[in-house]
């Protein structure tokens, strides 16, 4: 078992992507400042929950698939790209009770699947909406025990212990569930995130087109960051929780019907080959 694992419990699709404006590339990547780094995602959580102490014998991931390799230009090496021409949405911090049921109903009227990157102490609260996010057929992503954004620069057995229970979290609501990625909040991207990330059998996911929906500025404005700027291959970050997401459900009613018919949108992908 790897170091990382045996710490933790001592203490308790390569590609080449669409070539884009060099502009829009950096806009893409890991904030440089820690104001940035925030206005990645959103502000920081203000939950005070820490992850419980990690079970003795942690039970098998279901099963073992590696992760999708690194990916150039990605930040550490992140996927920021589908791999093939698809485009996939994601939605970070859910669930929640209000949005994510709405979100979950317009991809199903528009016959699209997504990616959900789920939060732990929400996923507690909230384990049937993860069953039916996965009843659905929709993907699955961890995104950290509290949405911690300085969580990568903590010691990797932390790191380790709260990717881990979060995972679990996941299966104890949807038991065998494949959770194939992680998204670290913020952006905030660091060689040990992505290690301890790909150690537990995730791909790091980072996206590309980001019409921080956070900031409230309006379905309109949204909507229309989003389908100006997504091309082939594209990753789409949105919010489904996480505060007001009001704007966020509106703009998918223009979002939804304006993407699929110029690209086939759909889930990333749960598995790059054969269980190991």
């Amino acid at each position: 078992m790897c170091s990382i694992l045996a710490g933790a419990f001592a203490l308790g699709l390569s590609h080449n992507p669409t070539r884009r404006d060099p502009a829009r590339q950096a806009a893409a990547s890991t904030p440089t400042d820690p104001a940035q780094a925030v206005a990645a995602d959103h502000p920081p959580s203000t939950a005070t929950d820490t992850p419980p102490e990690p079970s003795p014998t942690p039970s098998p991931d279901e099963p073992t698939y590696p992760p999708l390799p690194p990916e150039e230009g990605g930040p550490f090496g992140s996927r920021m790209t589908t791999g093939s021409r698809e485009v996939a949405l994601t939605f970070d911090d859910g669930p929640d009770p209000r949005y994510t049921p709405q979100a979950l109903a317009l991809l199903r009227e528009y016959d699209v699947k997504a990616t959900f990157c789920l939060v732990g102490t929400n996923v507690t609260q909230y384990p049937e909406l993860v069953r039916e996010i996965v009843e659905d057929g929709h993907t699955l992503c961890n995104h950290s025990w509290s949405h911690d954004i300085g969580l990568g620069a903590r010691a990797e057995s932390t790191i380790w212990t709260d990717l881990y229970l979060t995972n679990e979290a996941i299966r104890d609501a949807v038991p065998g569930a494949r959770i194939a990625y992680y998204r670290q909040p913020g952006g905030n991207w660091t060689s040990s995130v992505v290690a301890v990330a790909r150690d537990l059998g995730m791909t790091p996911l980072h996206w590309t087109v980001d019409p921080q929906d956070w900031t409230l500025p309006g379905a309109g404005s949204i909507a229309a960051t989003v389908t100006a700027d997504t091309l082939p291959g594209d990753i789409v970050l949105l919010h489904d929780a996480g505060g007001n997401r009001e704007g966020t459900v509106q703009a998918l009613r223009t979002i939804l019907p304006n993407l699929a018919r110029r690209f086939y949108l759909d889930a990333l992908p749960t598995r790059s080959s054969e269980p190991s």
